[in-house]
């Protein structure tokens, strides 16, 4: 499946995955627009946030599920990488046969903080909305590249 355009119409799940949060988005059916689902704790060494995300994935009715990819600014991998990478096959295995995709999600999350400070939010009080808003970010960037 191509980026936002290929594959079978239908919803897609976006994810940003983070050592302490997963935001979660998801589109249309049309996948003109991504808007927030939810965040999900991280459970490492527990299934309960891969579990979560299953369920969103029938919940919703999703046809792929699309994780943010962390690079650094020289287009490397590094350990978050390698984190949303392992996240990323857990969640396939869980959701199989719906394909699991990754997008390059750097400066996802700077931009949603930018934005919510800019709307009059502080920080704190932002976090899981910005784990949502970085999702956002991820599965629009990705439905806009399909384009």
């Amino acid at each position: 499946m191509t980026a936002g355009g290929g594959g079978r119409p239908g919803r897609v799940l976006g994810i940003d995955v983070g050592s302490v949060r997963i935001g979660v988005a998801v589109c249309d059916p049309d996948r003109i627009l991504a808007t927030p689902v939810e965040t999900v704790a991280r459970t490492p060494g527990d299934r309960a946030d891969v579990d979560r995300i299953a369920a969103l994935s029938s919940e919703y009715e999703v046809v792929a599920v699309v994780i943010g990819m962390p690079r650094t600014l020289r287009n490397t991998a590094g350990a978050a990488a390698d984190a949303a990478r392992e996240f990323g096959t857990a969640v396939a295995a869980a959701i199989a046969p719906v394909p699991v995709e990754y997008f390059d999600e750097r400066f996802t999350t700077v931009t949603a903080q930018q934005a919510l400070r800019a709307s009059g939010r502080s920080a704190k009080s932002s976090r899981q909305v910005i784990d949502q808003a970085a999702a956002v970010a991820i599965l629009q960037g990705w439905l806009d590249a399909g384009r």
